[in-house]
């Protein structure tokens, strides 16, 4: 898969719904009622980010629920990417990049959403073809006014900002032109997936995927 291949697949996943679930599994027997849950309220593409022991096993539990586009983030290496696909990983997402992990991503034919914080990186990655981005961390890189301001001259690259992004500011990101989703995680609080609040954790599903896009 060619960059600019993937960064159509990207661009597919990141448009099923305005919000991309940023999910930090601690227990894998949760991996499967989460997947369920968040995919029931219109959240199919889910990341799980490489942060946790279990996180590989969750990815392949989540991987076999109907209706799901499971992904892997923080990919840092080629050694992630191997990993992230052979547990079943539809697509990657990176909180930046180097040329050895878009070869990796390239080569596996993993769609990759890759990460992106200045207008410097944005152009690189558009330079090799990668026209769909991840901003991060969007909050802390200056968040709504950043994002639209690496717009105004790149408006070939559309953003999913991550990093901060909350159901107060998810609609102000959501507005601009450039963004196509926001990567959050407050559709999954932790305390939530500790209790087995499924049906809660649907219902802030079915919220998040009810914010309007630009």
């Amino acid at each position: 898969m060619n960059s600019e291949k993937s960064a159509r697949e990207a661009a597919r996943i990141c448009g099923l719904a305005p919000v991309v679930p940023v999910l930090v599994i601690d227990d894998v027997a949760t991996a499967r009622p989460l997947a369920e849950a968040l995919v029931a309220g219109g959240l199919p593409a889910l990341e799980v980010t490489l942060r946790t022991p279990v996180a590989l096993e969750a990815i392949a539990e989540m991987a076999n629920v109907p209706g799901g586009v499971v992904g892997a983030g923080t990919l840092l290496t080629p050694a992630d990417v191997e990993a992230a696909i052979n547990a079943g990983a539809l697509f990657g997402v990176s909180p930046g990049v180097t040329d050895r992990l878009l070869d990796a991503c390239e080569a596996a034919e993993l769609p990759l959403l890759p990460g992106a914080a200045t207008a410097t990186e944005a152009m690189a990655l558009l330079e090799r073809g990668y026209v769909t981005q991840k901003f991060f961390p969007a909050e802390a890189s200056g968040g709504v006014a950043a994002l639209k301001a690496i717009g105004a001259p790149i408006p070939q690259v559309r953003f999913c900002p991550t990093g901060g992004v909350s159901p107060a500011n998810a609609p102000d990101y959501l507005a601009l032109s450039n963004t196509v989703c926001v990567g959050g995680s407050w559709v999954a609080p932790k305390t939530m997936i500790e209790a087995g609040d499924w049906a809660g954790i649907t219902d802030l599903a079915l919220a998040a995927a009810g914010l309007a896009r630009s």
